[in-house]
């Protein structure tokens, strides 16, 4: 199993810029660092250079002396990825939280940005104008999603696993998990694990993060969490030695 027989395509000078600021804290790096990750990758220095051009000039950067910071949106992103491997929960004690959409008349751009922060909430939508989840996750509501709607708390009468599995595609989300694991297993190049990683960092971004009462067993997130740290850790550590030094 590798990154091609998943269909998943290979990194472009852009993607590799892209991840490399999404993944380190604070996400600023010189050009000179961007190059060198390039290199790794087999990408031309004026490739890379290229691509730090058409980013800022389309506002995924900012650039200053020579350095390159991700823009506001896309820090945005990055919160949403550390969310993602490290989700702030709290005991579940069987409520669920419901948004009832409550705004009239709605713009066409509003009703995008909510559907876009409701899934960045991982909340899912049992019918149109009503979203809901486990009310296991502590994180802040945008203001986009508080002045459209209305929030409940209520405990559903039917078997609330049922419910879960009407909400999510659990089965799929945990059969493409173990798919990605086997192919990092596998891995035998930077180039292969950093677009496997980039890879699986998406795909934790879909996980709904539900109570473990609720999940199908062996659930392979808390492991396929564990195994993309280590690879951040590995690749912080190629970093320093090989792109920083």
């Amino acid at each position: 199993m590798t990154a091609k027989t998943l269909e998943i395509r290979p990194l472009t000078a852009r993607s590799v810029v892209l991840s490399t600021l999404l993944g380190v804290h604070p996400p600023r790096l010189p050009a000179r660092y961007l190059v060198r990750v390039g290199d790794l990758f087999g990408i031309a220095e004026g490739t890379i250079r290229v691509a730090l051009s058409r980013m800022v000039a389309s506002g995924d950067l900012v650039q200053a002396d020579g350095t390159y910071t991700l823009a506001e949106r896309l820090l945005a992103r990055q919160a949403r990825q550390d969310e993602s491997r490290l989700p702030h929960t709290r005991p579940w004690d069987g409520s669920w939280e419901i948004a009832v959409i409550t705004a009239e008349r709605r713009p066409a751009p509003d009703r995008a940005a909510l559907r876009q922060a409701m899934s960045a909430l991982r909340l899912a939508e049992l019918r149109e104008g009503t979203w809901l989840r486990p009310a296991n996750l502590t994180r802040t509501r945008p203001d986009t999603v508080v002045r459209q709607c209305r929030f409940l708390t209520a405990h559903p009468e039917d078997d609330p696993a049922a419910l879960a599995a009407a909400l999510w595609d659990l089965d799929g989300w945990a059969a493409s998990a173990r798919l990605l694991r086997t192919a990092l297993d596998g891995a035998t190049t930077i180039a292969e694990r950093f677009t496997l990683a980039a890879a699986v960092l998406r795909h934790l971004l879909n996980d709904p993060i539900l109570p473990p009462d609720l999940l199908p067993g062996d659930w392979p997130g808390p492991d396929l969490r564990a195994y993309y740290e280590r690879f951040e850790a590995d690749f912080e550590q190629l970093l320093t030695h090989h792109v920083r030094s």
